[in-house]
């Protein structure tokens, strides 16, 4: 659609996959969607998506950098189990004023950036929104005029240099989905703040504090008014973050520090009107205190030997104020007691080791290797065969307790042909504790006691991951393949055998070309496929006094159909000046019009009661887009 997205890019690589049209977030090595700690500029987002999952809201025309951790993250990370997806914003141009941005069929962007004062500070604003909202009034029909259906996000950052050892950043980011149809809305939203002091002691030692607030929040209602109700959901955060850097010699770098989490949960809440079936609803608040502290070495060994080693220290402090609920193994409420304010409820603490190693095999060729563990205090809540934004993020508490996931991982990583190619194999395995699962038959509709529907196990993820990529030519492009499973086991689902995770894709592959026709014209195509998802569907069905109820044996035993979809563009390049450039780009999404499953229900049959059919809901067939894209220098 005429943009760079990178969430879209690294879900072409291997061990990351999507969640699927329609769907938010991402998996990575047979990890659930929560297991991904995504940052920017240090800040938590708990929900990183347009349009249920069809943009990401990270706007690339504010991005610097983007390193993703799928191994062994370093010490200073933690509170996720499978991957760190760290992201820096732009610092703007410190020299002279300029702006880019695009117009398109379906979104436009706008970026500016500019100095505060010249090579003493800069600052950045870019924002982005969808506009199918403003043709929808156009239409003749009320119900379609009626329709919202957009997202907008603003990315905005300044620093300025105190002195010549001191400099300040302040950002943020702030964004919103707006989807509204015949009675049904739903919208959501992310907000992060981050202000940044580096200070620099000496040519050995860089200190980094921050100050960090992060807020994600739901809301979703149905009906008209009087017999309309309103769900919504909220957690915030406030983090305080010291880091150092310490460089004792060329062969090693030190870096130590800790943080402290302060979270508000805000569960589920329910507003009915007058005349609605339901009633007013509001879970307690829940509170934590999270925090950790780490310390970590890059030790350069020799030419061809490099260590990573460093331990943390994590803590989850769960508290009052608000009434606290025991539940046996079988679900069933024991006790309750109720807390005062800042009273701790249940704490958790434990050390995460983590260790890589490198060897450069010659100049061209290496292997590496890493062995870590991670605990995850927070978790992601879904009964449904699909991703949504009403989700229910939780802290762990005296009945839930943190993840623990240790993995290790070993690859080989070669470029050949003067750099021309790059390639690598890679396996990992890892195992899973106290993982998190409902139980067969849970009442999930505005249920306070949400954690007697709840039965824990544990897991294992293993596989194989195959990349080669060339970067130069005019042909270029990558070809990605992973070869996984991801299992669980739970003693209250099927019967305690191990049954595939929703995140279960045994095969996952990508394929990327992108060619150079001519000096201002390039094309380019993407074409993916993957397992089907793993899936609960009902086995049969039985007649209890004329009605007819479905029947379900074990838990994910059937498969949505197999995923794949083929992606053209086109990109034209306008006139190249000393002060502005403009290109064109024409794309065509989902080419061959594949009618991919988002989700998958059953109804009688209209014609023989006694007969079942299966009906398959699909997002998105072929939708083309124009995009201008442009900048002044």
């Amino acid at each position: 659609f005429g943009e760079k997205d990178i969430i879209k890019t690294l879900q072409l690589t291997p061990g990351v996959k999507s969640a699927g049209d329609g769907n938010a977030g991402f998996y990575v090595r047979g990890g659930a969607i929560d297991q991904n700690l995504i940052l920017l500029d240090e800040a938590p987002v708990y929900n990183a998506s347009h349009l249920l999952g069809f943009f990401s809201f990270f706007n690339s025309d504010a991005l610097k950098d983007v390193t993703l951790y799928k191994g062994t993250m370093p010490a200073e990370f933690g509170g996720r189990g499978s991957s760190v997806l760290d992201i820096k914003m732009k610092d703007g141009n410190n020299k002279k004023f300029n702006a880019s941005g695009g117009l398109g069929v379906i979104s436009s962007r706008l970026t500016l950036e500019g100095p505060i004062q010249k090579d003493e500070g800069s600052f950045i604003l870019s924002a982005r929104r969808t506009y199918a909202d403003l043709f929808s009034k156009l239409s003749k029909k009320e119900s379609i005029r009626g329709t919202k259906l957009y997202f907008y996000d603003l990315n905005a950052k300044a620093n300025y240099r105190l002195s010549e050892k001191d400099r300040l950043f302040l950002s943020g980011y702030f964004g919103r989905d707006v989807l509204g149809l015949s009675g049904f809305g739903l919208d959501w939203g992310n907000y992060t703040g981050t202000l940044r002091w580096n200070h620099l002691f000496s040519d050995r030692l860089f200190s980094n504090t921050s100050v960090i607030v992060s807020k994600y929040d739901y809301q979703f209602g149905i009906g008209v008014t009087g017999f309309d109700f309103k769900v919504k959901a909220a957690i915030d955060d406030i983090n305080l973050k010291q880091d150092f850097t310490f460089f004792p010699n060329a062969q090693n770098t030190i870096k130590f520090g800790l943080n402290f989490i302060n979270h508000t949960f805000q569960p589920t809440s329910l507003d009915a009107g007058e005349f609605s079936s339901f009633k007013d609803s509001k879970t307690e608040q829940r509170f934590a205190y999270e925090g950790g502290a780490y310390v970590q070495n890059d030790w350069k060994i020799s030419d061809r030997w490099g260590l990573q080693y460093g331990l943390r220290y994590s803590f989850f402090d769960y508290h009052g104020k608000g009434t606290a609920y025991t539940f046996d193994e079988a679900g069933i409420k024991t006790s309750e007691k109720f807390y005062k304010k800042g009273e701790s409820i249940k704490f958790y603490g434990g050390l995460e080791p983590r260790l890589g190693l490198k060897f450069q095999m010659d100049e061209s060729s290496s292997i590496k290797g890493s062995v870590s563990r991670n605990m995850q205090f927070m978790h992601l809540l879904t009964n449904a065969t699909t991703a949504s934004p009403t989700d229910l993020w939780v802290p762990s508490s005296n009945n839930v307790k943190p993840q623990i996931i240790d993995q290790v991982s070993v690859g080989y990583f070669r470029n050949f042909s003067d750099n021309m190619f790059e390639a690598s194999v890679e396996t990992y395995y890892k195992s899973l504790q106290n993982q998190i699962d409902y139980r067969n038959g849970a009442d999930l509709t505005f249920n306070a006691e949400y954690e007697g529907a709840l039965t824990y196990g544990k897991g294992i993820a293993y596989g194989a991951e195959f990349f080669l990529k060339k970067n130069k030519g005019r042909l270029t492009g990558w070809v990605g393949y992973t070869l996984s499973r991801s299992l669980r086991k739970f003693e209250a689902i099927n019967k305690g055998d191990f049954y595939p995770a929703k995140q279960d894709r045994i095969h996952d592959l990508s394929i990327v070309a992108i060619y150079k026709l001519r000096q201002k014209l390039t094309v380019s195509a993407t074409w993916v496929f993957y397992t089907g998802d793993a899936s609960t569907f009902p086995s049969g069905k039985y007649t209890v006094a004329g009605v007819q109820t479905p029947y379900y044996t074990e838990r994910n035993a059937y498969r949505f159909p197999n995923y794949h979809r083929l992606d053209l563009g086109v990109t034209l390049l306008g006139k190249q000046r000393k002060t502005f450039e403009s290109s064109w780009n024409f794309s065509v999404f989902n080419a061959y019009a594949r009618e991919n499953a988002y989700s998958i229900s059953f109804r009688e049959n209209e014609d023989d009661r006694s007969k079942t059919e299966a009906v398959q809901t699909t997002l998105f067939s072929i939708i083309p887009a124009v995009t201008y894209n442009f900048k002044f220098k």
